[in-house]
């Protein structure tokens, strides 16, 4: 048997110096389950590969039966990287199709796993507190649909909250 051309899925050939055999992985819920099978402690590559096969048979059926945790979602609630204050709202530049430079206020959030949404608001229709405000209240509305009001009043702020997306004007 020539072990260069065997794929079983789940199962690895190692060739060092000083390991020889097939190595068996499977992974749930983050956790990896592995084992070596050496082609000298067995006898041969041939019967290595033949146990590795059978361990790995069971070890799908056992990785199987272990209930799946689905990965808690993540939510960034600070970045030192962010200047506006809010996560997800940037204020950006770009030069328009006439050469005159645009500003406005980048909202983006994630609607679900892989998808990414955006919107933007300019500066130069809305004024920069209409154009950030818009922008926050986008973005407080994309979460809360999301994760809950609590959610996106942590993401966005209690503060930017009551200022923008409830109105509620400083009294000082």
């Amino acid at each position: 048997m020539d072990s260069n051309f065997v794929h079983e899925k789940g199962i690895s050939r190692i060739d060092s110096k000083t390991t020889k055999g097939w190595l068996v992985r499977g992974y749930k819920n983050g956790k990896r389950y592995s084992k070596l099978f050496s082609d000298r402690k067995i006898g041969s590559s041939k019967e290595a590969l033949s146990q590795a096969c059978a361990f790995r048979d069971d070890l799908s059926t056992r990785l199987k039966a272990i209930p799946s945790n689905p990965r808690a979602k993540k939510i960034v609630y600070r970045d030192s990287r962010n200047s506006t204050g809010v996560i997800g709202v940037s204020r950006l530049k770009k030069p328009g199709k006439n050469g005159k430079m645009l500003e406005f206020y980048s909202v983006t959030w994630r609607p679900a796993p892989g998808v990414q949404k955006c919107t933007s608001f300019s500066i130069g229709k809305y004024g920069e507190s209409g154009a950030f405000k818009k922008a926050v209240v986008c973005r407080y509305n994309g979460l809360e649909k999301l994760h809950g009001r609590d959610i996106a009043i942590r993401v966005v702020g209690e503060e930017n909250v009551r200022k923008y997306v409830m109105g509620e004007a400083d009294e000082a």
